[in-house]
């Protein structure tokens, strides 16, 4: 599993949720391993430092001879891939149609979707009083901006030449048992299962698989409260154990690296000790 294609030219991803997080993580992994990658995000500035983490990340490891865990180069004799830097809203039709342009008329094509880009919203909040505002935000950010993004990006695997691709989209494992207030975020993160099965049936005539990595507690900004405490279902609050984000990357890019004629339908990726197992 490697960066090129058959035909020997690099491979070209979109990272939605770029400049933070996981989508950076897991951007920074296919740089640094040769793919060319168009970075999405809201806020530019943080779209440039995940770029330049990713040079930093080649250049060091190259120096070493290798990845930190030994198991690869990285890139061609350390060379990273090419980063593009495009600001987006997932929500607007037109920046999505935007960053899908920008991609394929600077690299050509696209190989990968990670559709990543989401929000918790507002944390703790009962059901009664949810702004519906607040609801609307994360359904828009999480779910419609997943459909939007996985529809250019559909659009461009079907016409192009050789045919095909992969969209990976960010689930949770609240896409299968909810943290307590957290209506808007698990309601998504279930919606977008099925969307991840809707996909997948579709893209099989045009060569284009589509899966799905549901994360438990990785650390990023979004999880930090996990350490601290976090609310459970019998109503206490209590810490909870997270993983480094770097090992959800490597299972991404795992995924994206296989041949077309191979899927991971779904994956699930945890802290080995949180209390997801019996949740509830």
């Amino acid at each position: 599993m490697d960066a090129k294609r058959t035909d020997g030219r690099t491979k070209i991803a979109v990272v939605t949720g770029a400049g933070s997080g996981i989508g950076r993580a897991v951007a920074v992994e296919l740089l640094r391993t040769g793919w060319s990658v168009a970075l999405a995000g809201r806020r530019a500035g943080t779209l440039e430092e995940t770029a330049a983490l990713a040079a930093d990340a080649a250049a060091g490891r190259a120096a070493g001879g290798g990845t930190e865990d030994g198991t690869g180069t990285a890139g061609e004799g350390g060379a990273v891939g090419e980063a593009l830097a495009v600001r987006t809203d997932v929500s607007r039709p037109q920046d999505v149609s935007a960053l899908f342009a920008a991609t394929v008329g600077r690299f050509g094509r696209v190989d990968l979707l990670f559709n990543n880009a989401g929000t918790f919203g507002p944390g703790g909040v009962p059901v009664e009083e949810l702004p519906y505002e607040a609801w609307r935000h994360v359904v828009d950010t999480n779910l419609n901006g997943a459909f939007l993004c996985a529809q250019a990006a559909y659009r461009q695997m079907k016409e192009q030449q050789p045919q095909g691709g992969r969209i990976i989209n960010n689930g949770s494992v609240s896409a299968h048992t909810p943290r307590p207030l957290s209506v808007a975020y698990t309601t998504t993160k279930h919606a977008l299962t099925g969307l991840t099965k809707s996909l997948s049936l579709d893209g099989r005539p045009y060569r284009i698989a589509v899966g799905q990595i549901d994360i438990g507690n990785a650390a990023t900004d979004m999880t930090r409260r996990m350490r601290t405490g976090a609310l459970q279902a019998n109503g206490e609050t209590a810490p909870e154990p997270v993983m480094d984000v770097a090992d959800v990357a490597r299972t991404v890019r795992h995924m994206a690296e296989l041949p077309l004629e191979a899927n991971v339908q779904f994956a699930t990726v945890l802290a080995t000790a949180m209390p997801y197992v019996g949740r509830g």
